[in-house]
């Protein structure tokens, strides 16, 4: 009996540090292709200034992540603040990833088009770093100018906003 209870106290302090992990990990140095064409390396674009980082794993969650977008550039409290998109594209047969990333192309404006990076590589890392559930949520990251995490979670922008502006100041 008292080794059960161990066994299930050690379990929940594992399962309560594993989802944590991502608060003290680094953002992952992976290289990524913006829409305009540019190489990006995410983690040194964030460097240095406050970020927040939204990333898609799937169709439906990059569609999440456009909504994300929109309301953070809307938001005047995020003026100071880098936005960047990432689309993880790894699991996507290689001969459609052209097309994914030319439909997202089409539906960014260019000025916008240097914020937004295409990975291939890295989707597991990227997952751990996001702490990624399930592939259908977009997923916030709110970074302070070292790469510390401020905040981070997913779903709708409209319910989780707030708490994102909270974070920031």
């Amino acid at each position: 009996m008292i080794f059960s209870r161990m066994l299930c106290a050690l379990f929940a302090a594992t399962a309560l540090f594993h989802g944590r992990a991502c608060l003290a990990q680094p953002v992952p140095t992976t290289s990524g292709e913006a829409l305009s064409g540019k190489p990006v390396v995410v983690a040194d674009a964030v460097r240095g200034h406050a970020t927040i980082l939204i990333a898609g794993f799937s169709s439906e969650g990059g569609a999440h992540s456009g909504e994300w977008a929109k309301a953070i550039h809307a938001d005047p409290a995020f003026a100071n603040v880098a936005v960047y998109q990432v689309a993880e594209l790894e699991r996507a047969p290689g001969f459609i990833r052209g097309m994914i990333r030319n439909g997202m192309k089409k539906d960014v404006p260019p000025a916008d088009q240097d914020r937004v990076v295409v990975l291939t590589t890295d989707s597991m890392l990227w997952q751990e770093y996001f702490d990624v559930a399930s592939d259908k949520d977009a997923y916030i990251v709110l970074l302070d100018p070292h790469g510390k995490i401020l905040w981070h979670g997913h779903g709708p922008a409209a319910q989780l906003e707030p708490l994102v502006r909270a974070a920031l100041h």
